[in-house]
C-alpha cells in the first residue's frame, strides 16, 4: 500500500503529543501561517481549524505551504537537529580525536541534552558513536595486516584489555579471533545513513547490518560458531554490494541483484523474507497485510518475529513494514533510518 493517512482526530492528537511515530509519514500544514511542519515540531501548536494533514512534503508544497525553519520537515529528523548536525560535523572533521564530555561542553552544549538527543535518534550517545568509529577504523587497520597493538593505539585505547573488551562488544569476538585466511570476510561500507558491516564469502552476501544494532555481537558469535572463523577483508560480493548500495542511495537503483545466502533461517522465515523483497520500493505493508500476502492471515506475530530475524538489512527490506495505524514501528537500525529509507524509496514509485 501507499501510506494512507489516519483520520484527522488521530493526527491532531499526535500533533499535540508530538508523537514521533508519525515522523516522515505525516505532515501538518498550518493555514494561518502558510507553513508546514513535522508533527514533532517544538513550535506552538496551531488551532485545530487551521490544520491540514499531508502524507509527503511534496503534497505540502503542492498545497502552497513552505517548510518550517524550526523542525526542517524536508530533512530526516536526525539531520534537522542542530545539536546532532554540529557534533556530527565535528566528528567528521576530527575522526581520530578522543572525544570527552568536556569537549562537548566546550562546544557550548549541555552534556545531558546531547546524551538524550543522540540516544533518541541513534540508540547510542555521541561519545559511544565516536568510540565506535575509532573501532571501525581499527578493524580496517587489522584487515590491512597491521598489528593489534597499532590498531589499539590508533583507536585511542591505552589498555590492550580495554581495546579487546570494546572490540568484542562491537563485533562479538576479540581481535585475535578474526582470521585473515577465513572463508567469511567482514568489511565496512560508508553510507548516507552511517556505516554498515557486510559479511560475505566468494559466493553470497550473508549479513548486512548497521554496527550499532543491539543484537549484532551475538549474531556474529553465532555465525562464527556455526560457519567457522571470520576475518576482515573483501570479496567480489562486497564490491557488488557496495556498488549497488551507492546506486540505491543515489536514487538510481530500486532493486538489488546481489546473491544472498539461502541456507539460513527456517522455511517460514525465508518465505517472509521473500515476501518483503516482493514489496515494490516506495510502498509499505503492515504485519497483518504481509501475513495475508503469504496466505497466513492469523500469523501476524510470527511474521513480525521473522521480520526481526532478518540479518540482511535494506536488501531484504524489513523497513517497508509499518504499524497497522501507519506509525513507524521498531527498526533495529533506528527509527530515523527507517524514516529516511521510506522517504528515499518514495522517489521510485
Amino acid at each position: 500500500m501507499l501510506f494512507k493517512l489516519p483520520d484527522f482526530d488521530t493526527l491532531y492528537d499526535a500533533l499535540l503529543r508530538r508523537d514521533a511515530r508519525f515522523d516522515g509519514q505525516a505532515y501538518v500544514g498550518v493555514a494561518s501561517t502558510g507553513i508546514f511542519c513535522r508533527l514533532t515540531c517544538p513550535a506552538r501548536k496551531p488551532l485545530r481549524s487551521n490544520c491540514r494533514f499531508y502524507a509527503t512534503p511534496q503534497e505540502c508544497f503542492d498545497a502552497g505551504f513552505r517548510p518550517c525553519k524550526r523542525c526542517h520537515p524536508v530533512k530526516p529528523a536526525a539531520e534537522a537537529d542542530p545539536v546532532i548536525g554540529a557534533l556530527m560535523a565535528a566528528l567528521d572533521a576530527e575522526p581520530d580525536h578522543r572525544w570527552s564530555e568536556e569537549d562537548v561542553v566546550a562546544m557550548g552544549f549541555d552534556s545531558s541534552t546531547v546524551r538524550r538527543t543522540f540516544r533518541r535518534q541513534y540508540g547510542m550517545t555521541f561519545l559511544q558513536m565516536a568510540r565506535a568509529r575509532r573501532l571501525r577504523d581499527s578493524s580496517r587497520a587489522l584487515a590491512k595486516g597491521h598489528k593489534v597493538i597499532d590498531a589499539q593505539l590508533n583507536a585511542g585505547f591505552d589498555s590492550p584489555s580495554a581495546f579487546r573488551t570494546a572490540f568484542a562488544a562491537m563485533l562479538g569476538m576479540a581481535p585475535s579471533e578474526m582470521k585473515s585466511d577465513s572463508r567469511l570476510k567482514a568489511d565496512f561500507f560508508e553510507t548516507p545513513l552511517g556505516p554498515m558491516i557486510a559479511l560475505a564469502d566468494d559466493k553470497a552476501l550473508r549479513m548486512l547490518e548497521f554496527p550499532e544494532r543491539k543484537g549484532l555481537p551475538e549474531q556474529l558469535r553465532k555465525i562464527h560458531k556455526t560457519e567457522g572463523a571470520l576475518g576482515f577483508g573483501r570479496t567480489a560480493i562486497h564490491d557488488q554490494t557496495e556498488d549497488q548500495l551507492c546506486q540505491f542511495f543515489a536514487g538510481e537503483l530500486d532493486g538489488f541483484t546481489v546473491p544472498l545466502a539461502s541456507d539460513y533461517g527456517t522455511a517460514f522465515q525465508q518465505q517472509i523474507w521473500a515476501a518483503l523483497r516482493a514489496i515494490p520500493a516506495g510502498e509499505t505493508r503492515s504485519y497483518g497485510e504481509l501475513a495475508a500476502d503469504i496466505g497466513r492471515p492469523t500469523a501476524t506475530r510470527a511474521v513480525a518475529n521473522a521480520n526481526a530475524q532478518n540479518q540482511i538489512a535494506l536488501i531484504i527490506p524489513c523497513h517497508r513494514v509499518i504499524g497497522a495505524d501507519g506509525t513507524l514501528t521498531g527498526y533495529a537500525g533506528g527509527l530515523w533510518r527507517k524514516q529516511k529509507l521510506i522517504e528515499i524509496e518514495r522517489q521510485f514509485r
